[in-house]
């Protein structure tokens, strides 16, 4: 016991010396002082004071054990409620330095934030100029010749800041291969246009050499058949005369009678002729105005052939514009999910920073643990984003 605890009785005890008191070993001066008085004493258990007197001694080790044990109780008590009021005071104190911290760095997170917008915009234009030619798979003249107009008219200068030349070169090496493409694409579609007018044609001319054929044979046909019927005609008339030469001894009448006959005959016979003439004129007619009805039907194919065409490359060039949209838009929303996503792990980062601060590191060793971890540099241990 120390001089101090020496001096200081059951009855001293109080709440300004509990702390000295309630130490390891810091009782047993007291249990010393009780077992002392207690043992010097031998009181005579045959008389009635002296087991009164035991009953007294006992007595007092029961009020010396609550004088020691109730005030240890309320410094106890006291000791279990200072880590509330400490943690409380320390978490109040945190939280505004905290504060203050972000408070006096805020200009520059501002400005930090500024920067990676400003170059993630100047990134996504330029990788928007190296996108018009991520995928030239049969894009048609047309749109490439959008898309090449649509690079030209980037401009240059300096509002691409310290992109302008990488810009540059985007857009030169992007302009080469439009070009490229698109040159390579004319030629293919001139080839296309004109293997369709070829077709065209032939199919016309193959048309036409039909209804030709088709028209010279009636009208073959029908010559034939008019000289077969000439001759028919002739030889019938031919017949009939000298059936007329035969019978003419036998009755002049009946000669007259058979000359105006064949006379009659003659002419029924040359009308019949001229009627087949005029019809034959009129078949060859009718087969020259089939020919050229094929003819302009041929033309009107080769025409609408054409026009397909025409509509398969505008279908493409829409087609090609609905798929830019939905590149660009695919795009949009990567970039604000890559956004989004930084700024979780910028936050997650942050909340990790606070911690290692509040558990005692400095701000910068705390930034460079947190750096080595994200960049998986320590084994076995990893930030959950």
């Amino acid at each position: 016991m120390s001089a101090n605890q020496v001096a200081v009785t059951i009855d001293d005890i109080s709440e300004a010396n509990a702390p000295a008191i309630y130490v390891k070993d810091g009782l047993k001066p007291f249990l010393h002082a009780v077992k002392e008085e207690v043992s010097s004493q031998v009181p005579d258990l045959s008389t009635a004071k002296g087991r009164d007197r035991i009953a007294s001694l006992a007595a007092k080790v029961s009020k010396s054990k609550v004088a020691v044990e109730k005030p240890g109780r309320e410094y106890l008590k006291r000791l279990k409620e200072m880590p509330r009021v400490v943690e409380a005071e320390l978490r109040e104190f945190v939280d505004a330095m905290d504060a203050l911290r972000d408070e006096t760095r805020k200009p520059l997170t501002e400005w930090e934030a500024a920067e990676t917008a400003r170059k993630d915009k100047h990134v996504d234009a330029v990788q928007a100029i190296h996108d018009f030619c991520a995928d030239l798979t049969d894009v048609s003249a047309a749109v490439l010749l959008e898309s090449i107009t649509s690079v030209e008219s980037v401009q240059m200068g300096e509002h691409w800041e310290e992109f302008e030349t990488e810009a540059a070169r985007a857009k030169e090496s992007t302009l080469a291969k439009l070009r490229a493409a698109l040159s390579t694409r004319q030629q293919y579609e001139a080839e296309q246009a004109e293997l369709v007018r070829l077709r065209a044609e032939a199919e016309a001319q193959a048309q036409r050499d039909r209804e030709a054929a088709i028209a010279s044979a009636a009208a073959e046909q029908a010559r034939i058949e008019a000289e077969q019927r000439a001759q028919a005609e002739r030889d019938a008339a031919a017949r009939r005369e000298q059936e007329l030469l035969d019978q003419a001894a036998a009755a002049q009448r009946a000669t007259e009678q058979a000359a105006r006959d064949a006379e009659a005959a003659a002419e029924r016979q040359r009308l019949q002729l001229q009627l087949q003439a005029e019809q034959a004129e009129r078949q060859a007619a009718q087969a020259k105005a089939d020919q050229l009805a094929a003819e302009q039907r041929a033309e009107q194919d080769r025409i609408a052939a054409v026009q397909r065409q025409e509509q398969a490359v505008e279908q493409a060039r829409q087609n090609e514009l609905a798929r830019q949209a939905a590149a660009a838009a695919f795009e949009l929303e990567q970039a604000q999910a890559r956004e989004a996503d930084l700024e979780h792990k910028k936050k997650i980062n942050r909340t990790a920073l606070e911690a290692f601060v509040a558990g005692g590191m400095t701000e910068e060793c705390a930034k460079q643990a947190i750096t080595l971890i994200a960049q998986r540099k320590i084994p076995a241990i990893a930030i959950t984003y």
